[in-house]
């Protein structure tokens, strides 16, 4: 389990755009579990929308993103998981304040600096979003 201070000594977000609070399974270079506690005090709401608050699609494809570049490892010094690309996202259910996501996500493969992932966002045990996700292991500064 990671706390949201080790979260950070992996990935380089940070507030307001660190959006996982807690890491409860972790195996690297295969499977990652996180949890982000959705609160009305998240920035995001101020806009989106005030009298209707529901999280913002992107956001949770994010949080996948980071919960998937923590699977992917790199913070070991073999580089920085980017994000490389985005298949297949669907957004099934609105997540609204005071919801709990559980994000889940299962590296599929991992060949040479590039790794494949399916992300799953779950509230309540039911699914709000999936996406497939690319990484690309890169060194600070360089672009792929």
């Amino acid at each position: 389990m990671l706390t949201v201070e080790e979260i950070k000594k992996r990935i380089p977000h940070r507030y307001p755009f660190l959006l996982i609070d807690r890491v409860i399974e972790l195996e690297e270079r295969k499977r990652a579990v996180a949890l982000k506690n959705v609160s009305i005090n998240e920035p995001f709401f101020q806009g989106h929308y005030p009298d209707y608050p529901i999280m913002p699609g992107v956001l949770i494809v994010e949080a996948m993103a980071q919960t998937g570049g923590l699977a992917a490892g790199g913070h070991d010094g073999r580089g920085i998981p980017l994000l490389a690309s985005l298949n297949k996202v669907r957004f099934r259910k609105m997540v609204v304040p005071g919801d709990q996501l559980k994000i889940t996500v299962e590296i599929t493969s991992f060949r040479r600096n590039v790794a494949k992932a399916n992300a799953n966002a779950e509230v309540n045990g039911e699914l709000v979003a999936s996406a497939e996700l690319t990484f690309a292991l890169a060194e600070r500064g360089e672009a792929f």
